[in-house]
């Protein structure tokens, strides 16, 4: 349907109440039906980035020791927002739609799941993906990645589908606004990340699990799995293709005082 990603966005921004996490009615707390995560309404976290390097045994054997993932299956978490990564720690602990990284994060406390998020956020983003690493250059044609541009940047109007930038930013490291605090105290971009030089394979990967309605249980899965069901294979290969082809940049993680 027509611009169908751009009208459950809206929904999603306007009609999700406010639910806490619960478990279900019979009071089995192991029930998967917990209500969507509503990341419109969180506060900014914090948290030891000391004392999440110690916590990071586990994490770098997929994502690596500075935060740059072993396999591209996998994705980077140097220098991401670390409230998204908190967000998606969350996600992966309530185990409404199990993954690997379920049982990895089961025994995680509060205080791990922001050390950890706080301690990959402060890594330095590297300049562009690491010799060595095996992205699909020959399948990335300049027709793919123009393809991939446009559909970023512009959407696409005619199949519904929106512009990528305006939640992830129009140089896909993030929405400007990802620090923005409310009058009431909540920051409702600080969840959404950044996707400029992330690993083509993980991108892909992400975008079809939106589009199956496998990551449907926040806000922001609601407005993603809208989004992701206007896209074919040829238009998320193309996305994935152009995010993993850019230059990541050194552009340092946003420092400023929050914005009011």
């Amino acid at each position: 349907m027509k611009m169908r990603g751009i009208i459950l966005a809206v929904a999603a921004l306007l009609y999700t109440p406010l639910l806490p996490a619960q478990s279900g009615d019979d009071g089995n707390t192991d029930s998967p039906e917990l209500p969507f995560l509503d990341l419109r309404r969180v506060d900014l976290i914090s948290g030891d980035a000391a004392a999440g390097r110690e916590k990071t045994q586990i994490c770098a054997n997929c994502h690596g020791p500075d935060g740059i993932a072993v396999v591209t299956d996998f994705p980077n978490l140097a220098g991401l927002s670390a409230d998204y990564m908190y967000w998606q720690l969350i996600r992966y602990k309530r185990g409404v739609n199990p993954s690997p990284m379920t049982p990895l994060v089961a025994d995680l406390s509060e205080q791990d799941m922001r050390d950890l998020s706080v301690y990959y956020a402060s890594l330095p983003v590297p300049s562009a993906v690491p010799a060595g690493d095996e992205e699909p250059a020959g399948d990335l044609t300049p027709a793919l990645l123009h393809k991939g541009k446009q559909l970023y940047l512009a959407g696409d109007p005619a199949r519904g589908i929106p512009a990528c930038q305006g939640c992830h930013g129009a140089d896909a490291r993030g929405p400007a606004a990802a620090h923005r605090i409310l009058p009431g105290g909540q920051a409702p971009y600080a969840a959404y990340p950044a996707l400029r030089g992330q690993h083509y394979g993980y991108l892909q990967t992400k975008l079809a699990g939106y589009r199956d309605g496998d990551m449907d249980d926040s806000t922001s899965g609601f407005v993603m799995t809208g989004v992701a069901e206007t896209l074919d294979d040829d238009a998320i290969q193309a996305v994935a293709g152009w995010l993993s082809s850019l230059q990541i940049g050194a552009s340092p993680t946003p420092t400023s005082p929050p914005i009011r």
